[in-house]
């Protein structure tokens, strides 16, 4: 029997093959399911009395077969309720609604610090972060032969700027695989080197500690000169 499976070595590496090829795919589906299920739980769980507990009957709200159903009813709701408050955010009584909840919350001890650092972070780490995070770059940090990846925010201004005679630029250095924290760095522009990936590539090799590495096609940027220069009638005779 043991001769038989080293004689069927190839199998038995294509078999362990394919295990590990079929696992990769299914990963990502039992991962996002596994968050799915936590997050319907925990949200649709805890506001599911509230939505349906004043006319529905308790035999059916507590019936274990239908608290699935309830629960992603609750969170569907849930979801509207948030978008609804967005646009109504929009609108100068919104607004009023909530700059009044906000000043309301700011005069609470403990409760101030928490919902302040919440915002924060939510705003630098929203959908507005094309506008807060320029580019994705790479610095010799922390020292000289060792890259490390970050975000261009901003031209280095005010003292900053003037207590040196060289262009400063600031970049945003995250941690992995938290993003949410990092440190800042005024670097010279002259020793940031730029980089084609966009802002979300840059974030998911961060968040995966190098292990999701974006597509990059060699010359892609010449590529991209090469065609808008053609689009406006301009002949390339050579692109290095």
């Amino acid at each position: 029997m043991t001769q038989m499976l080293f004689d069927n070595k190839p199998m038995l590496a294509s078999l362990r093959s394919a295990f590990l090829a079929g696992l990769v795919l299914m990963a990502p589906i039992a991962v996002t399911l596994y968050v799915v299920n936590i997050l319907v739980t925990a949200v649709g769980g805890g506001f599911r009395d509230t939505f349906f507990g004043f006319f529905v009957p308790t035999e059916l709200l507590t019936n274990p077969q239908l608290q699935i159903i309830w629960n992603l009813l609750a969170t569907l709701l849930v979801l509207g309720f948030i978008t609804a408050l967005g646009y109504i955010s929009r609108w100068f009584l919104g607004r009023f609604i909530v700059n009044t909840t906000e000043r309301i919350i700011e005069r609470l001890p403990f409760i101030n610090t928490v919902y302040n650092s919440v915002k924060q972070i939510v705003q630098t780490f929203s959908t507005q972060e094309k506008a807060i995070f320029q580019e994705v770059v790479m610095i010799e940090y922390p020292r000289k032969g060792v890259f490390v990846l970050g975000f261009r925010t901003s031209t280095s201004r005010g003292e900053v700027q003037q207590r040196t005679d060289r262009e400063m630029h600031n970049v945003f250095i995250p941690t992995t695989p938290n993003p949410t924290s990092g440190f800042l760095l005024m670097v010279p522009v002259d020793e940031i080197t730029e980089l084609e990936m966009t802002v979300g590539e840059g974030m998911k090799l961060i968040i995966s500690g190098g292990a999701v590495v974006p597509e990059f096609r060699k010359n892609s940027r010449e590529i991209v000169a090469v065609n808008t220069a053609t689009l406006h009638g301009t002949k390339i005779t050579h692109v290095k």
